[in-house]
């Protein structure tokens, strides 16, 4: 089982971990496509006005640039800890159980567009990328989508994608595959359902968090329905996507609010 996270465009510093070693990361096959794009990362980096222009930095972003300058000397930290922003503080690792937090470095997966697939417990240092940069010499979803999408194929067990679209092209979900893609919906005080936008990000880490902490290994779409409706939540099955609904009626999502617990 394999439970896809987007990255955050806010990332953390101060990490107490080494200098960063492609080596030690999860899915070695992705090994020299981080290889190649952190080179083009680096030249990037060297002029700094076309960095700010590929890296889209508004006049309060400029030390990112700074931030690619020193990707090889800067300390590093696991992804589930570098990362910042509303599904993260959702999905809330420092509260977690040592059995807990052991099981998001198995089964957690975050789609860099710097590294590609990373564990959860990978060690990587704070940086700048976007799936929509355009660095030069290195289209992003040329470079990541076969190599994403081999370790997606080989990936044994249900694959839940949380990943933004942004990030899903850059590596599909194979075709044929246990996979499902998760869409948060919302349901007004009037019954309507419609696409959850404010809560839409703290939704997705809950639910993560909340699959991470029922410790169960779940085979297919069907396996994870049916432990989400067992829980409570108000999902359905439509075709590759898994329909997550939450309420607005109290301006927070609902039940799952409860998986914060």
């Amino acid at each position: 089982m394999l439970v896809l996270l987007p990255p955050s465009e806010t990332k953390n510093d101060g990490g107490s971990g080494g200098t960063l070693d492609l080596g030690s990361l999860r899915f070695p096959s992705l090994t020299p496509t981080r290889r190649a794009v952190l080179r083009s990362v680096a030249e990037l980096s060297r002029d700094r006005e076309a960095s700010i222009r590929a890296l889209k930095l508004g006049p309060k972003q400029h030390g990112e640039v700074d931030r690619n300058r020193r990707l090889r000397r800067s300390p590093t930290m696991p992804a589930i800890e570098l990362y910042s922003g509303v599904l993260y503080d959702a999905f809330d690792v420092g509260t977690l159980s040592p059995t807990e937090r052991e099981r998001t470095q198995d089964v957690v997966a975050i789609h860099s567009a710097l590294f590609g697939l990373v564990s959860a417990g990978d060690s990587i240092p704070p940086y700048r990328l976007s799936f929509d940069s355009r660095v030069p010499g290195t289209t992003l979803k040329r470079s990541w989508t076969a190599p994403v999408s081999t370790v997606l194929e080989r990936t044994t067990g249900v694959i839940v994608d949380l990943r933004s679209d942004g990030y899903a092209a850059l590596g599909p979900l194979p075709t044929g595959k246990e996979a499902v893609t998760v869409r948060v919906l919302g349901r007004d005080a009037e019954g309507r359902v419609r696409a959850l936008n404010h809560f839409n990000k703290q939704a997705k880490g809950l639910f993560a968090r909340a699959i991470v902490a029922s410790g169960l290994e779940l085979a297919d779409a069907e396996q994870l329905l049916d432990w989400a409706r067992a829980e409570g939540y108000d999902v359905g099955l439509n075709g590759s996507e898994l329909e997550l609904t939450v309420s607005q009626v109290t301006g927070e999502p609902g039940r799952l609010m409860a998986a914060l617990r």
